[in-house]
């Protein structure tokens, strides 16, 4: 009886730190930029281009804004259009560095405490747009702080993301209009 007290805990300690820690990796021939400048990193990034997930099933006109709390942690505001339903969703989260703050390596949660990886992969020098990848093959996104981006651009980040091993048919190509608000919270 008391192997059971101690053995389940344990057990639910460790598969809650698999959880939690697993969540916050990078694909693994993927390299986060180096020299990485958060604070010049920070504004409004319209999606070009992302793999279809559950979450922003649906939508268009997406934007990621970014800006620093208190703690020096990147605060995270998620907008979209649904043109289904015809609505506008967004959502909160908060994105912290996994180690060096000159490393791209960020994980990010919107519903703590569980997070997933966010990896900034590439990045101009003027930092324009940039290639973003998840904890896995399954996400990645192509942002701009216009909402489009020259086909030189395109064509390096397809580049590098296929050299990594995602499977580039898979993006969508997000519509960006003019009825795109940047909302604020």
């Amino acid at each position: 009886m008391m192997k059971n007290k101690i053995f389940v805990p344990t057990i639910l300690a460790i598969v809650a730190m698999v959880i939690l820690n697993s969540c916050a990796s990078v694909p693994k021939k993927a390299k986060p930029v180096t020299n990485f400048e958060v604070n010049r990193y920070l504004g409004s990034w319209y999606e070009i281009a992302r793999f279809d997930f559950r979450f922003e099933k649906d939508l268009d006109n997406t934007v990621a804004q970014y800006s620093l709390d208190e703690n020096g942690n990147v605060k995270v505001l998620n907008s979209g259009y649904n043109y289904k339903t015809k609505e506008w969703k967004s959502a909160k989260g908060i994105a912290k560095f996994r180690g060096d703050k000159n490393i791209g390596a960020l994980k990010v949660s919107f519903f703590w405490p569980f997070y997933a990886g966010y990896n900034v992969l590439a990045i101009d020098n003027n930092y324009q747009y940039a290639l973003v990848a998840g904890k896995n093959l399954d996400y990645l996104w192509i942002l701009s702080h216009e909402k489009s981006i020259p086909d030189n651009v395109k064509t390096n980040y397809l580049k590098i993301a296929r050299a990594i091993g995602y499977d580039t048919s898979r993006l969508i190509w997000v519509k960006q209009d003019k009825r795109n608000p940047v909302i604020h919270e």
